[in-house]
């Protein structure tokens, strides 16, 4: 391993958006993490982390929730310590979802989207989900254990149209 290299350790994932107008149901996006095995990267994750859970070793949790948007500045933010998540885990992946209580709601709906993931002050990935605009959630980026053990990430926004119950389980499946 090169000593000056150290990898992705620490990373912080935030999402923001403007509450719905007056009379309209309230807006909630959700960030969701989920973990797999070194031996089944792909398919079903081992454990996911969304609001109400953290990780099982507390290395995934969640900061802020927010059910409307009405925060101030980042409603959802949700640490990842991937420095100390277990050998036995080889890819984490990152998503956001869009509750749809009140009726279907996509990324179009929703006012003043945005997501930033940083690790310290170095920015990872920022954007506003304009790219999947139907989609009802989506994978937004992915981090990598790599053969020396370090965590490298993988940006990439890719939407979905499926309900918060079926995403945990599809948005960490092999891409084609």
């Amino acid at each position: 391993m090169n000593g000056l290299n150290k990898g992705i350790r620490k990373v912080e994932v935030s999402v923001k958006w403007d509450p719905s107008p007056s009379g309209e149901p309230d807006t909630d996006l959700d960030i969701v993490a989920a973990t797999y095995l070194v031996d089944r990267p792909y398919g079903d994750p081992d454990y996911v982390v969304h609001f109400d859970s953290r990780s099982p070793d507390g290395t995934i949790y969640l900061n802020r929730d927010s059910k409307d948007g009405k925060g101030f500045g980042w409603d959802e933010v949700m640490t990842l310590e991937l420095s100390r998540l277990g050998d036995r885990y080889a890819r984490v992946v990152v998503g956001v979802v869009i509750q749809q209580r009140g009726g279907p709601r996509s990324f179009a709906c929703v006012r003043g989207p945005g997501l930033r993931m940083r690790e310290g002050y170095t920015v990872l990935a920022e954007d506003d989900f304009g790219q999947v605009p139907e989609a009802t959630a989506a994978k937004v980026g992915e981090f990598l254990r790599d053969d020396s053990g370090e965590w490298t990430f993988h940006p990439g926004v890719q939407g979905f149209d499926t309900d918060p119950a079926a995403f945990a389980r599809v948005m960490g499946g092999e891409q084609p």
